[in-house]
């Protein structure tokens, strides 16, 4: 394959992370609704009436992989080896983004769906990178490129910093390959439960948030929620997980254009 044949040294321990990381994603995602669901050979990872979830392994798989990196200098196999262990240990980690961020396990809630829309970011960020998109290049065909980038990377980085400020995660995403993105989603109105909005809007600004989260939800969020649902499983359906439901999909919701 011609894709194979362009992987360079430079860019196999790039591939070989993306691989690791999406299979790691999607072995962890069948084995764990094979748990939920009482079938197959495997049981919940209990020590001593402790349960281990998967980040533990995958942070420790993180830091040797990255000491490995460090130590190599580049040097294959070590490069490629360490690469397969970030891979690795970074979707152990990132399965369970959800449970980190609000110290709960909410695993199989539907707050739990915002660490698949995490992993689905991640995985296209790599996958823009290995298709060459890098938003640090400053190899450009103009005469000013270096100057160029240097005046306006700062810009960039602030717009998608914005855009994680008032809860547009996709749009950070997005923006630092496309900044025109983060630009957008940076001066447009922040979600309503994200802190721009909870700290900065006034009761009238966050009801017109509000109102348009919803409008937006109510159109494109469920269809993103059914394909969130069909890849990491429906999430546990008590009267707690009901009344998120009819409410606006703040982190699992993110729009481009919201």
């Amino acid at each position: 394959m011609e894709f194979l044949d362009d992987l360079t040294h430079q860019r196999l321990p790039l591939f070989l992370l993306f691989a690791s990381f999406t299979v790691t994603f999607v072995v962890t995602r069948v084995i764990t609704r094979l748990i939920r669901a009482g079938k197959g050979p495997f049981k919940n990872n209990v020590s001593d009436g402790l349960h281990v979830h998967h980040m533990v392994p995958g942070l420790a798989l993180m830091i040797v992989g990255a000491f490995i990196s460090v130590g190599v200098n580049g040097v294959e196999p070590g490069a490629s080896i360490s690469a397969v262990l970030v891979g690795i240990g970074a979707s152990l980690v990132l399965d369970e983004f959800a449970l980190i961020l609000r110290l709960q396990d909410v695993y199989w809630s539907r707050e739990g769906q915002l660490s698949v829309q995490v992993v689905a970011l991640t995985v296209a960020a790599l996958g823009m990178v290995i298709l060459g998109f890098n938003p640090f290049n400053v190899e450009a065909d103009v005469e000013f490129g270096p100057i160029a980038f240097a005046l306006t990377a700062p810009i960039n980085i602030a717009a998608a910093i914005f855009c994680v400020v008032k809860g547009k995660y996709s749009t950070a995403i997005v923006g630092v390959f496309i900044p025109i993105f983060a630009w957008s989603g940076a001066i447009r109105l922040a979600r309503p439960k994200s802190p721009w909005a909870r700290r900065r809007y006034s009761p009238e600004k966050l009801a017109k948030a509000t109102a348009r989260a919803q409008k937006f939800d109510h159109r494109w969020g469920r269809r993103g929620l059914s394909i969130g649902d069909w890849i990491a499983g429906a999430p546990t359906d008590d009267p707690v997980d009901r009344a998120v439901r009819e409410k606006p999909t703040d982190e699992t919701g993110d729009a481009l254009a919201s």
